[in-house]
């Protein structure tokens, strides 16, 4: 019920604010070289791995979708918000985005050379978060990647904690922890990107991206 809830709240959440969203990140990507630089081996090792069929969940309006789509990867995109689909496909008419829950992904076992989760487990209550990553790695393909994305907590013995988003209540994660769970999930790390927090950022938080490997 915890989860249910919380899934309904964070949709209506992003509902709300999807086109101010939208604004705001368009062009993130571009002023972010070391976004950029990780979705870019993300993108090398799944096409390495010989299939580019890449699940970008939590797309929110679409554009690391279509960054994907312009690296050479046959990417597609989900997210839990009706809008933020509807905005995504106005402006990338020529890809593909569904509504769906990362929780019940409509995709079928072992197709995908590449999972993108980029701070999109971040309002998931942590009790949620090992059917997510069961998820992730159903629908990888043997040897397909994951790259997952979200802010960090520099306090060791506390595995989560809470913080104020702008959006929906949400969660920071102890990198070491996260990776042990991907781990017990059959989806040990391969490398990890961390990026400190700038004078500039609004929260003083670590990002991190954690690259995986279904074995």
């Amino acid at each position: 019920m915890v989860e249910h809830d919380a899934l309904n709240f964070t949709r209506e959440a992003y509902d709300a604010a999807a086109s101010t969203y939208a604004q705001l990140f368009r062009d993130s990507l571009r002023d972010s070289p070391l976004d950029r630089a990780i979705l870019g081996v993300f993108a090398e090792v799944v096409s390495a791995s010989g299939d580019g069929r890449v699940a970008d969940l939590g797309c929110g309006p679409g554009y690391v979708t279509a960054y994907l789509d312009e690296l050479g990867l046959a990417a597609f995109g989900v997210d839990a918000s009706p809008e933020m689909i509807k905005l995504a496909r106005q402006a990338y008419p020529g890809l593909r985005f569904d509504v769906g829950s990362m929780t019940a992904l409509n995709i079928a076992d072992g197709v995908l050379g590449g999972v993108l989760s980029r701070w999109s487990i971040i309002h998931t209550p942590p009790q949620a978060l090992p059917v997510i990553l069961a998820e992730f790695h159903r629908v990888l393909a043997p040897g397909g990647h994951l790259l997952i994305g979200f802010s960090a907590t520099d306090d060791s013995s506390h595995q989560t904690q809470v913080f104020d988003h702008a959006v929906a209540p949400a969660y920071r994660w102890w990198p070491d922890h996260l990776a042990a769970m991907l781990r017990e999930s059959g989806l040990p790390e391969v490398a990890r990107m961390v990026r400190e927090p700038q004078p500039t950022d609004r929260r003083q938080f670590k990002e991190i991206h954690l690259l995986a490997r279904k074995a």
